[in-house]
């Protein structure tokens, strides 16, 4: 065989593992896409207070996450770049968000079926999301409740905050957790800033209206 043919060979092996490559990169991308636009109205739904809605848009986005995946099984070195982790990260995120909401046990990400850095990095943005649904407790009156989500947010920061590895290992959760450091603090300031208005009222009122003996 001469060089150029046996060049001519090499390439055509691998134009057919490039095209190979693509072909699953553009399914995947595809399905990255329809997984985070679903994790994203299922955690709106979560904030609706419409757990089967959200369970239902959960479900329909590992669908597509599991596509993706499948697609890029063959190729790791695609499937370690971002539109993968990016949709692992969203699925987790909404998974963990109703757990915490619920206040059920989390799953794990083996569970989960996502890479650990991606489940981190879920943890961490559904943290941040209980912000939210704390926020709107408190505008209904809900203290106890609301109490409970920023425990959880606190519980959340802590583990986090255990997970001492480099960025390369945790896929950059430590920026992650300066920024949850941040919510979690003014969450924390404006339950206060509840609670205490809440039990001034409640004094004003009683001395406002004893009781009748």
């Amino acid at each position: 065989m001469t060089g150029g043919e046996h060049l001519a060979g090499l390439a055509a092996g691998l134009r057919h593992h490039l095209d190979a490559a693509h072909a699953a990169r553009e399914t995947a991308i595809g399905a990255c896409r329809r997984t985070i636009r679903a994790c994203g109205s299922s955690i709106r739904a979560v904030h609706r207070l419409e757990p089967a809605e959200a369970l239902s848009l959960a479900d329909e986005a590992e669908a597509s996450l599991r596509q993706a995946q499948h697609a890029l099984g063959p190729f790791p070195a695609l499937a370690a770049t971002g539109p993968l982790h990016d949709a692992e990260k969203e699925y987790a995120e909404a998974r963990l968000t109703a757990a915490l909401v619920e206040g059920g046990d989390l799953p794990s990400f083996t569970e989960l079926a996502v890479g650990a850095s991606s489940w981190l990095g879920g943890l961490a943005e559904a943290a941040t999301e209980l912000r939210r649904h704390l926020l709107d407790r408190l505008r209904a009156g809900d203290l106890d409740h609301a109490s409970r989500l920023l425990t959880a947010m606190d519980d959340v920061y802590g583990l986090l905050m255990s997970m001492d590895y480099p960025d390369a290992v945790t896929g950059g959760l430590r920026r992650q957790v300066d920024a949850l450091r941040a919510v979690l603090e003014r969450t924390r300031g404006d339950l206060t800033t509840t609670v205490l208005q809440a039990r001034l009222q409640a004094a004003i009122e009683s001395r406002t209206n004893p009781p009748v003996e």
